[in-house]
């Protein structure tokens, strides 16, 4: 992991969290970890949180307002709006799992991280360790979250995890990992087709 030159990336800093979840701000400039995304935050005495990047959700000000009626927007006033003011993107986060004095556990971090926090991008080497250890059992917090488009988040999510699995080696992990969703979904039929069909188009996308 220590040539991978994602590792430690600084994508944001906590404004919010509970137990499952939380909320992280970044500027518009940065370059944000997309959807789906594995990202960690360091709870300090050895311990981390691993989360996945559930939404994003850009606000708007009076500001904006205003010029999104004004016709013929140059394109100079465009950037100064997204990076020279401090109107922050903000990234939500699903907890999925943690690691304590370098052993990666697939349950809920033990607290919550602290406002201002640093939440950071996960590099392949990163994303390969947490998506290796244990059985996938952190799969269960996609299905079973509440008002989140479930079937898209683990297909984004599968997709940067298959990615980097087969680039690291393991050509199985995907394969793998359907096993584990059907297993779960199993008697739930209405919920697994649409989980299946997303992950079709990852599988296209992988050339799989």
């Amino acid at each position: 992991m220590a040539n991978d030159p994602q590792v430690n990336v600084q994508v944001g800093r906590l404004l919010r969290a509970n137990t499952r979840a939380c909320v992280a701000g970044c500027l518009p400039s940065q370059n944000f970890p997309p959807f789906g995304s594995l990202v960690s935050i360091d709870l300090g005495q050895e311990i981390s949180a691993y989360g996945l990047v559930s939404d994003i959700h850009i606000d708007d000000d009076g500001l904006v307002r205003q010029l999104v009626t004004t016709p013929n927007i140059s394109e100079t006033v465009i950037q100064d709006n997204r990076v020279n003011r401090n109107v922050p993107v903000e990234l939500s986060v699903l907890f999925v799992g943690h690691r304590s004095a370098g052993v990666i556990s697939h349950r809920l971090p033990p607290r919550p991280p602290l406002s201002l926090d640093r939440v950071r991008a996960c590099g392949e080497g990163d994303v390969c360790a947490f998506t290796s250890a244990g059985s996938l059992g952190y799969l269960r917090f996609i299905l079973e979250a509440q008002d989140l488009p479930a079937a898209d988040l683990l297909a984004a999510h599968l997709l940067q995890a298959g990615r980097a699995q087969r680039d690291h080696g393991d050509e199985q992990w995907f394969a793998r990992a359907i096993d584990k969703v059907i297993t779960q979904l199993r008697d739930d039929y209405v919920r697994l087709m649409p989980v299946l069909e997303a992950l079709a188009d990852v599988q296209r996308e992988l050339g799989i």
